[in-house]
């Protein structure tokens, strides 16, 4: 390639609090426009914020969780612009003392560690939110969102592709979800992401002029913003233009990104020390207080899993990504089932309903301890693993006992010998070119008679069995 591509983002998430950040507001989504704001959230004259202590300690949850050093000694700041959204006309946010700084978070590309650098994680209060109205041709402001508070996570310009990128946010997902500082709901808008990328010559030192691009609402949103600013960039140098510092909206829909405005330097947001709030003192009792309520993180469970069960590195991977199905996993090990097949139920056939019915590991209705007890019919031979789905379709339409649902459906298996030899007997009778197929080395042959009774059986017969006595009959054939 003739450009290499420099990435660094900016990860927004709600942090997971019962209240906003400076004031008594309930911090939950949704609600009717206007109704979970108060005069302090609202930014009303007169007013004066206090810090609530469970932001910091969940922002210092976050830092240590990625390897950062905690200021001991920080301010909040006021950071100055006009926008409807923002009701007092500036944000408060921190700028030159964040409470996190120079951390790290590892990642795997392609069987490779990574390490990518994290500047700095803040503590933020968020704005509101404008609902356009494209038929009335206004705009509408929601305040239910302002006060509510955030940490701003930013990275090292250290990512070189959007491949990389997204590896990178899902781990950091993985772990805000693991210390339970945020929900990371990013159809709530919970998590939310802003991207700096430039171009440069391969080989060059330099950075290129970089873009910001906002209103990248989901990971495959961000890898495609990704993918067209690089090209966006690299059409401009190939023409003899010069790349524009600026940010730029992206529209998923339309797949593309739009010019919002220049891009701004720190300067023209005029920041400067909050006034209303005191210093932000961190002793290293607080901080062992809270390393102790940290979590095994995804990077260690994996390996655990890796070592303690077996597992394909690529299994383990896939159940550590999300904190839900991790524990879901541990709880139906501990429910007896063996781990494998737990991963291979969990991997398949849930993940793929979960995608289809657009749900998330923790909605799972079911138990852990359901999912043991119907890989268990599997093993005892009760049921098939055909009929199992059934009962996992079952499971999730109605949550009940595998066995009462088994008996239900009619599912149970049929593993009398007696019964299954007449089956295969009426089906050798009705099939002499499969036997003589079989006879002349056709393995083929094989699996349409045991299909053929399957058939005959209505999917009852157990197959092992069906195998067995195909196999006795054929040979003495």
């Amino acid at each position: 390639m003739k450009y290499e591509t420099v990435i660094g983002l900016e990860v927004h998430a709600e942090l997971a609090t019962k209240t906003k950040i400076f004031c008594g507001c309930k911090n939950e989504f949704g609600g009717e426009p206007n109704t979970r704001c108060c005069p302090v959230c609202t930014g009303m004259p007169g007013t004066l914020p206090v810090l609530n202590k469970a932001v910091v300690d969940y922002a210092i949850k976050a830092g240590l969780a990625t390897n950062c050093t905690i200021t001991k000694y920080g301010k909040q700041d006021r950071k100055n612009y006009f926008y409807p959204d923002l009701p007092k006309a500036y944000q408060i946010s921190q700028f030159d003392l964040p409470l996190c700084q120079n951390g790290y978070v590892e990642i795997d590309v392609n069987g490779e560690k990574r390490r990518i650098g994290i500047t700095r994680i803040h503590i933020e209060e968020d704005a509101g939110k404008l609902i356009h109205d494209d038929y009335g041709n206004e705009s509408m402001a929601d305040y239910n969102r302002c006060g509510v508070p955030l940490i701003e996570i930013v990275s090292e310009p250290d990512l070189r592709s959007p491949e990389e990128a997204r590896i990178y946010l899902e781990t950091l997902k993985s772990i805000l979800e693991y210390t339970e500082v945020s929900d990371c709901k990013m159809q709530e808008g919970s998590l939310r992401c802003d991207v700096n990328l430039s171009i440069r010559p391969v080989g060059q030192e330099e950075f290129g002029t970089r873009c910001e691009m906002k209103n990248v609402n989901s990971f495959r949103a961000a890898v495609r913003a990704m993918e067209y600013e690089q090209k966006r960039q690299a059409e401009i140098l190939d023409e003899g233009g010069v790349v524009e510092q600026e940010t730029r909206r992206w529209d998923d829909v339309r797949g593309v990104s739009t010019p919002m405005r220049s891009k701004e330097d720190a300067q023209d947001y005029r920041y400067f020390p909050e006034p209303d709030l005191v210093p932000i003192v961190v002793s290293d009792e607080w901080v062992e207080e809270i390393r102790k309520t940290i979590p095994e993180l995804p990077e260690e469970r994996k390996a655990r899993y890796v070592n303690e069960y077996s597992l394909p590195e690529y299994d383990a991977f896939i159940l550590t990504s999300s904190k839900k199905m991790a524990d879901f996993f541990d709880a139906a090990v501990k429910e007896g089932a063996k781990p494998k097949p737990v991963s291979n139920w969990l991997m398949g056939d849930i993940s793929k309903i979960l995608n289809d019915k657009e749900l998330e590991p923790g909605d799972i209705p079911f138990t852990p301890a359901q999912l043991a007890k119907m890989i268990a019919l599997i093993e005892k031979g009760t049921i098939s693993n055909s009929a199992a789905k059934k009962v996992l379709d079952a499971m999730f339409a109605q949550p009940d006992d595998p066995e009462k649902l088994v008996e239900k459906l009619g599912l149970a298996q049929v593993s009398d010998e007696g019964a299954i030899l007449e089956m295969v007997n009426g089906v050798l009778a009705q099939n002499p070119q499969s036997i003589a197929d079989y006879k002349a080395g056709k393995d083929k042959a094989l699996g349409f008679l045991v299909g053929q009774v399957m058939r005959i059986s209505k999917g009852k017969a157990n197959p092992q069995i069906i195998n067995k006595l195909l196999k006795d009959a054929l040979d003495k054939a």
